[in-house]
């Protein structure tokens, strides 16, 4: 089609890296945050990485988490002691992860800096654990018995885990087709099953992933892990399937920029050609703005002045660029279907995408949100990717891929047809009622606030 492809090898192409902060992991105000913890919190939700050594466990978190090319994991050295991330990309999904180094007893404690951290304290508070098994080589005795050792220490701890297996490294010569994929998951996942049969809890549910960090696999993977740690997420899905049956939209994915997990989609079924498509769409949409998308400087030490330093450093602490483009909104009432039972007509309705903007929406009040996103750093002001910022690209197969922002570093990416796109300003005023919704879906407003505005019912 027409979009090209900006992230290609699965990782190392957008620019808009997760920022490494030496801070105490607390999120702060300007942009994705990616910090190392000194202490340890009870109260975030956190995802655990465990696996035998060289299963790939901290290229994994590399690659989708601090945007590392996934030729540079080569030269990783083994995970020698615990890491904890905090990942705070965007004001409504934040969490840690935590990469553990192999042959660990939890049930004896693990060191952490200056402090032991108890199986209690591990697990208590985890969301889901992942167990990384690497598809090139043969699944060890004591990877099995590891596995089993955990998950029996774990249920016993927080019974409500959810548990993965990620089949990982399925590239190169040993996988050339899908039928050798699907048999290396299928061998994987019987000898996996029959281990735990002797567990002390028989009522264990895994879930099984064929992963690469060489293409998107990898992505959707811990997009469906990341799914999991999110209570609002059923709520979310209603809002988008609201979205795609009154704009006919064919899909619609809400994706983290940074990293590029989608944090929900709708009900349809995801079809990884159409997540590879629209992942890639992030990907252009962010190169095109870091050439394009900055004001020219006033001067050297005017306002407008950048001192020398990489632009991906200011997109990794800022709004990530995302293009704009400009296209009459038509706003055509007659048979408009728009979210919450109001028509087709947009208030005060823009002529481009330039100017459009509602000021009931763009003051949201997100302040009470424990995370990173809406920055008041001068520095913003010569980025290009606002809460209006919108990208189109029309596709030679009848389709078109809508991106526009909805929250800090969280976009909204749609592919229409061709034809159901005539109607833009009701696209345009639906996912404005679409961010609106989301943004209270989040926020708990003070008494007497007014967060009035069009959502579904």
């Amino acid at each position: 089609g027409g979009s090209g492809s900006g992230g290609g090898g699965g990782g190392g192409g957008s620019p808009c890296g997760a920022m490494e902060s030496p801070s105490d992991g607390e999120a702060g105000s300007e942009g994705p945050l990616l910090a190392r913890h000194t202490s340890v919190s009870t109260q975030r939700p956190r995802i655990l990485l465990l696996g035998p050594h060289r299963s790939g466990k901290s290229s994994i978190q590399r690659v989708v988490f601090q945007k590392m090319s996934p030729h540079e994991t080569l030269f990783l050295e083994s995970t020698e002691a615990l890491s904890i991330k905090f990942i705070a990309n965007n004001p409504y999904v934040q969490f840690e992860v935590w990469d553990f180094p192999c042959n660990l007893n939890l049930s004896e404690g693990v060191v952490f800096e200056d402090q032991t951290l108890s199986a209690d304290l591990i697990f208590g508070n985890a969301t889901a654990l992942v167990y990384v098994l690497d598809a090139q080589d043969e699944v060890s005795q004591d990877a099995l018995v590891n596995l089993r050792n955990i998950v029996n220490i774990a249920r016993s701890i927080n019974p409500n885990m959810h548990f993965e297996v990620f089949i990982h490294k399925v590239d190169g010569d040993l996988f050339l087709s899908e039928d050798h994929k699907l048999d290396c998951q299928r061998d994987i996942q019987e000898q996996v099953e029959l281990e735990l049969e002797d567990a002390a809890d028989t009522d264990i549910t895994l879930s099984f992933y064929l992963t690469s960090i060489y293409d998107h696999s990898i992505f959707e993977a811990f997009s469906k892990v990341v799914h999991k740690l999110i209570p609002q997420l059923p709520a979310m899905e209603n809002l988008l399937n609201f979205l795609i049956a009154n704009c006919e939209v064919e899909k619609a994915f809400l994706f983290d920029v940074v990293s590029k997990i989608y944090v929900a989609t709708d009900h349809n079924p995801v079809d990884i050609q159409s997540y590879e498509l629209c992942s890639d769409m992030i990907d252009v949409v962010v190169d095109v703005s870091c050439i394009y998308g900055l004001k020219k400087p006033v001067g050297p030490s005017g306002p407008g002045a950048r001192p020398d330093h990489d632009l991906e450093d200011d997109l990794s602490g800022d709004e990530a660029a995302i293009g704009q483009e400009t296209g009459g909104a038509t706003g055509d009432d007659d048979g408009n279907r728009s979210m919450g039972g109001y028509d087709g007509e947009q208030e005060g309705g823009a002529s481009s995408e330039d100017d459009y903007r509602n000021p009931d929406t763009d003051d949201t009040d997100l302040d009470g949100l424990d995370g990173a996103g809406l920055s008041d750093d001068p520095k913003l002001e010569e980025v290009a990717f606002d809460r209006e910022s919108a990208s189109l690209i029309r596709l030679n197969n009848n389709m078109i891929l809508y991106l526009r922002q909805v929250a800090s570093y969280l976009a909204l990416v749609c592919i229409v047809r061709t034809p159901n796109y005539e109607k833009q300003g009701l696209i345009d005023y639906n996912v404005e009622c679409f961010r609106k919704s989301l943004a209270k879906l989040f926020c708990k407003p003070e008494d007497g606030d007014d967060t009035t505005g069009a959502s579904p019912e």
